[in-house]
């Protein structure tokens, strides 16, 4: 079967309603943000009338999640909300299903998966330019970043509820591209050194089997290896020298850890996180630091903001960009304000 061929067009079946619900008839299935402000009224459904999505999903997603995913979308269906639901059936089919989003019959495309699926669907649709239908969030993943910055928890009655009425706003995306030819944008971090590292050792099997704690393993198993040339970081002329560095365009880091606090998606500037030493005590303590909401207090680890930022270091070492291997380095990474639409909940 061709990816989303028997469910275009169609609400698809979901799970019976939970008791107490209102069920809709047509269905048979086995926290405010304060980064954006609420400044654009919807503009794409007409008034009164109930958005008209087109959910891209990742379907391996199982167990609560594949449960909270049939939650929301029974949910929206009881709001009224007309569906095009397409499911991927492996990488490239979000950004592919993306670009073919109508304005004329989507009022909202909905990525409902992890933040690597969503990055998927972000690059899909800002090739779309302004032609793009803005972007809502169904969070399907392990870390959920995105979620936690456009103010999202993970009920599904809330989440239907902001899919349906969030406010749309404006956001801005950051963009890497390798000398390669390698490239992609990113709506929350792109990194380089420790964390891209792990990301590119992650074994999506453990990943699906351990969630957060796959990160954990790698992330020792990392530390155990032969510590890697440090990187030279140039943000807008300035040079620095680093052993990791994370390119933050938000403000969380592996979930609702506070990495940059002053990042913003409404704001085009991007927030330069550099660790400074990269060998296992140093780690260690940047980490317990992150977890604790303390790391500004590291004397080795600071943040510097610009537009235009260069990372040079090992020739091929790895960059992630929301928490997937995008580019390999040297890189240059650029901001791109005002690049899509997204629905918050603030």
């Amino acid at each position: 079967m061709a990816p989303g061929a028997a469910s275009r067009g169609q609400t698809p079946p979901f799970r019976a309603s939970r008791p107490g619900q209102r069920r809709n008839p047509g269905l048979d299935f086995a926290a405010e943000s304060p980064m954006i402000p609420p400044v654009m009224p919807d503009s794409h459904a007409p008034s009164g009338a109930p958005r008209r999505l087109l959910v891209i999903y990742n379907p391996t997603a199982g167990g609560s999640r594949r449960r909270r995913f049939e939650a929301v979308l029974a949910d929206l269906a009881d709001l009224g909300c007309p569906m095009d639901v397409r499911p991927t059936t492996g990488p490239g089919d979000a950004a592919v299903f993306a670009r073919q989003a109508d304005p004329a019959l989507h009022d909202l495309v909905v990525a409902a998966g992890g933040d690597g699926t969503i990055n998927e669907v972000v690059n899909g649709l800002i090739a779309l330019a302004d032609k793009a239908p803005p972007l809502a969030v169904l969070p399907l993943g392990t870390a959920n970043v995105l979620a936690a910055e456009l103010g999202l928890d993970l009920e599904p009655a809330h989440i239907a509820r902001v899919i349906a009425e969030g406010r749309i706003q404006p956001v801005s995306l950051g963009r890497a591209d390798a000398s390669t030819g390698e490239g992609r944008a990113f709506s929350l971090m792109a990194g380089a050194g420790f964390d891209a590292r792990v990301v590119a050792g992650i074994d999506l099997r453990v990943k699906r089997l351990l969630g957060k704690g796959a990160y954990v393993i790698g992330g020792l198993c990392q530390m155990a290896r032969q510590k890697p040339p440090p990187l030279k970081v140039t943000v807008d002329g300035r040079v620095y020298e680093a052993a990791s560095v994370v390119v933050s365009n938000a403000r969380f880091y592996g979930g609702r850890y506070l990495l940059a606090p002053q990042a913003s998606l409404a704001d085009p500037l991007l927030h330069v996180c550099l660790f400074r030493y990269g060998d296992v005590l140093h780690i260690l303590r940047y980490a317990m630091a992150l977890q604790r909401g303390v790391l500004l207090r590291e004397k080795s680890f600071q943040i510097v903001t610009g537009h235009d930022i260069r990372i040079e270091g090992d020739p091929g070492a790895p960059l992630q960009a929301d928490g997937d291997i995008i580019a390999h380095l040297p890189v240059r990474i650029s901001a791109l304000p005002h690049a899509l639409k997204m629905v918050t909940a603030g």
